[in-house]
């Protein structure tokens, strides 16, 4: 009974903790590594010779009640074949003990190619709207269901700017997330709060004539409000057999953060299969400091849809040449 009593105590802290982050309209985990870097930087929506459909689903501390969630659902294209404009949308639903928000970004894009020749080269820009409904119900929190009147909801809009830059196979993103303070993001409307993070990508893609292709990458957070730092150091590994590619990434994450008593160790290995046009991947992240709340980890899986998919017609990292299918 002890030890339930002080899990429940746990949870709330760090249910109560992670509310700030639960406001930064979409999570940022390691989704863009499958192949799905329009999550995290709009200048990503229809960058490549194909049109992408992406599900992730995503569950943290496997076996504890209420423990967080999330659900994604995105697509990217251009308008038309020739055209250097796309567009995308990110629908997703987050979930966090009491807490959950709901939200939809749409996106512009425009790609300016740099060169003509069989050499990729290419220069984008992104912005991308969201709106997001927040709710906090109470009675999932107290585990009491016949309490009434706690349940609160607002919302709020924000909006993104990116920009990408891709030579070869080079590949680097830059992006400003939420650039509006709001003041009803966390159902406190006594003052705005500045969710403003600065995410830095960059990756190179080499080894095509080798028995295994490698993308080594990192990515940079830098949130302003608290000052906190977040690097992601990356490998990635491809071996394609006749239509179908497997894959294999290692990703450790570490936050820097002067305020914090330990920053946080992560350490996700990803696996993962191109079918034709088709992708799946699994996710399992494992928290590395000595306190952790659980030992089992985060799942995650995603399944993705390339569709209307073109010949290459340059040498690129993938995520600007995906395989050419059928569909």
């Amino acid at each position: 009974m002890k030890l339930i009593y002080i899990r429940i105590c746990l949870l709330g802290i760090v249910f109560f903790s992670m509310n700030n982050r639960a406001q930064e309209t979409l999570p940022i985990y390691q989704d863009y590594l499958s192949d799905n870097v329009y999550l995290v930087h709009p200048a990503a929506a229809g960058i490549g010779n194909s049109s992408k459909l992406r599900l992730t689903a995503r569950q943290q501390w496997a076996g504890v009640p209420n423990a967080p969630a999330l659900q994604t659902m995105s697509f990217h294209t251009k308008f038309h074949e020739e055209s250097n404009a796309a567009y995308g949308f990110v629908l997703f639903n987050d979930k966090n003990g009491f807490h959950s928000q709901k939200g939809i970004q749409g996106t512009y894009a425009y790609h300016l190619p740099l060169s003509t020749s069989k050499i990729f080269q290419q220069l984008s820009f992104g912005l991308s709207f969201s709106f997001v409904q927040n709710q906090s119900d109470q009675r999932t929190f107290i585990g009491d269901p016949n309490v009434a009147n706690i349940v609160q909801s607002t919302s709020y809009y924000n909006a993104d700017f990116g920009m990408a830059y891709h030579y070869k196979g080079f590949s680097s993103y830059f992006t400003v997330r939420n650039l509006l303070l709001t003041a009803k993001n966390s159902l406190n409307i006594q003052e705005p709060v500045d969710l403003r993070n600065y995410i830095l990508s960059a990756g190179y893609y080499y080894g095509e004539d080798k028995f295994i292709q490698l993308e080594p990458s990192i990515m940079l957070q830098f949130r302003e409000s608290t000052g906190q730092t977040i690097a992601d150091f990356n490998v990635k590994a491809y071996k394609t057999f006749s239509n179908t590619q497997f894959w294999a990434v290692l990703s450790y994450r570490r936050s820097f953060d002067a305020n914090a008593v330990e920053n946080a160790q992560f350490l996700s290995p990803i696996v993962g299969i191109n079918y034709k046009n088709l992708m799946f991947s699994y996710t399992y992240t494992n928290q590395m400091n000595d306190t952790v709340f659980t030992n089992s980890g985060f799942h995650q899986f995603s399944f993705g849809i390339n569709l209307w998919t073109k010949e290459p017609r340059a040498a690129a990292c993938p995520n600007i040449n995906s395989p050419y299918g059928s569909f």
